[in-house]
């Protein structure tokens, strides 16, 4: 059975019981276990739950009114927890964890009609851009399995992009909502920093982090964000600022917006085929009634590595707690265990020291994490504290600071999302470097707080690009407009069914 492509068309289904959500939840169940085994985009599928999920909003029905994803399936990135179902954020140290409470994402969800069919893949607690560094292996891109998805959202885009669910969610530290977007075709929002509550979310920049939609359109990622987004007292970090129906601003034009386009920042290390659709993506603004103009980012250039300074320091810092005595594996001997059952152990386990079983619990860290946490260290360490973390902090207020003067004149800021299509599997796991400028174009939002979007604006060699729209803080309203008129001038975007 095969199930209405939109949210609206969805809802609209079953509450005139046309189709059931239990008819819907299933065809998305058909339609995982028919193509994830050569995607893998879910480390977990929650059948039982969702089906009974669904037999519930079925047998209760309720005020449609007050559900606004009424039966809508949705997949949620594995670094968001949701009670009862197993939440790893894709790292070994997590193998064993069913958290007892849900983000609050998945309960805003929840009480919107929603049903959670599973868990996406990601990078190892969502560091990375290829989800390549997952521990329980890679997702694949649906439009060419031999390439990545991009990350550290691949799972969660990857579902999307190949008709899995209409809708998931992701989290964005660098560009791991809009990146993975952009590779596979789908849309990608990353709200302004404390737009949407982290309560629940596996924390790894903690000044940087966001939770996000995914979806195929705008008109659906605005639904998923009305859903999610707001004040929420479990998140200090959390603003309290009103939200509006964000679906009511797309009106299919972008009138007297002003997009303002760095293009400094496009003259090295852009392929040919991205700048061409991008350029071809402007000329559809500007069709539905937008200015470009030419404005400067003159610190946008160090983004890259302020952001690998902020970022690993703040990961340094959050992963210290996986130290197998509070949370995640605890590895004693060559045993692991539950931190939460464990018992005095006997026997030569018992001669442990703590040393050695912190030594092995953290040895259960990939690669990547590793790097990643060293740096980190070392950048927040007595004598270079001020030489790289403070420095790189003063740096990310100019970055700021660049974006406030441009709002000044325009609107937006416009550029590809990322400088290529998307890289073959393998191709830059031994070069970090050329992994990390996969974010050249992203990491300023972060760094920012600002809300930014990925939008399909054509193909380069046969794969998708997206052109990323950068506002002002709160106005994710105006990003879904520009990104609804750019779709409603574009092709739709497809992976070839024959490559799923």
């Amino acid at each position: 059975m095969s199930i209405p492509e939109h949210v609206s068309e969805i809802r609209a289904a079953v509450v005139s019981r046309q189709m059931s959500a239990v008819d819907i939840c299933r065809a998305a169940l058909d339609r995982i276990r028919q193509h994830d085994e050569r995607i893998h985009a879910f480390l977990h599928v929650d059948e039982r739950g969702a089906l009974a999920r669904a037999e519930r909003l079925d047998r209760e029905g309720g005020n449609a009114a007050d559900l606004p994803l009424l039966g809508v399936p949705i997949a949620v990135k594995d670094n968001i927890c949701k009670a009862g179902v197993p939440t790893t954020a894709a790292s070994r140290l997590l193998e064993r964890y069913v958290p007892p409470y849900s983000a609050t994402v998945v309960s805003r969800l929840e009480r919107a009609g929603a049903v959670i069919v599973g868990k996406t893949n990601c990078d190892e607690f969502a560091m990375g851009s290829s989800t390549e560094h997952s521990a329980f292996g890679p997702t694949r891109n649906p439009w060419a399995l031999d390439r990545s998805p991009g990350g550290s959202s691949g799972g969660s885009v990857a579902a999307v992009a190949a008709a899995m669910v209409p809708l998931a969610l992701g989290s964005d530290t660098g560009g791991s909502i809009r990146q993975p977007a952009s590779l596979c075709g789908v849309v990608g929002l990353k709200p302004t920093y404390g737009r949407v509550s982290r309560y629940g979310l596996i924390a790894f920049g903690s000044s940087l982090d966001q939770i996000g939609p995914i979806a195929r359109t705008a008109r659906d990622a605005a639904a998923l964000f009305n859903a999610i987004a707001g004040h929420d007292p479990n998140d200090s970090t959390s603003a309290d600022a009103p939200v509006q129906e964000y679906g009511a601003a797309l009106t299919g034009d972008a009138r007297g917006l002003r997009i303002g386009v760095p293009r400094t920042l496009l003259e090295h290390g852009v392929e040919p085929g991205v700048r061409k659709a991008f350029e071809h993506g402007l000329a559809a603004l500007v069709e539905a009634g937008a200015s470009i103009t030419d404005i400067a980012l003159p610190h946008a250039s160090l983004s890259i590595p302020v952001y690998y300074l902020v970022a690993n320091a703040e990961a340094s810092s959050n992963l210290a707690r996986y130290d197998g005595v509070r949370y995640g594996t605890r590895v004693i001997g060559t045993r692991a265990t539950d931190p939460a059952k464990a018992r005095s152990e006997d026997g030569a386990e018992q001669m442990d020291t703590l040393t050695q079983m912190y030594y092995r619990t953290r040895a259960l860290f990939g690669a990547e994490a590793k790097r990643r946490i060293m740096i980190g260290t070392f950048v927040l360490s007595a004598g270079y504290y001020d030489a790289y973390y403070a420095k790189a902090q003063q740096v990310r207020a100019l970055i700021g600071r660049d974006f406030e003067q441009a709002f000044s004149r325009v609107d937006l800021v416009a550029l590809p999302t990322s400088p290529t299509v998307a890289f073959k599997l393998g191709e830059r796991t031994a070069d970090p470097l050329q992994m990390y400028l996969s974010d050249v174009f992203t990491v300023a939002a972060n760094l920012a707080g600002l809300p930014a979007i990925s939008v399909p604006c054509g193909l380069s060699d046969g794969l998708p690009v997206g052109l990323q729209v950068t506002g002002r803080p709160f106005e994710e309203a105006t990003l879904l407009r520009v990104a609804d008129a750019l779709e409603r001038r574009t092709a739709k975007l497809r992976p070839d069914a024959g490559s799923l």
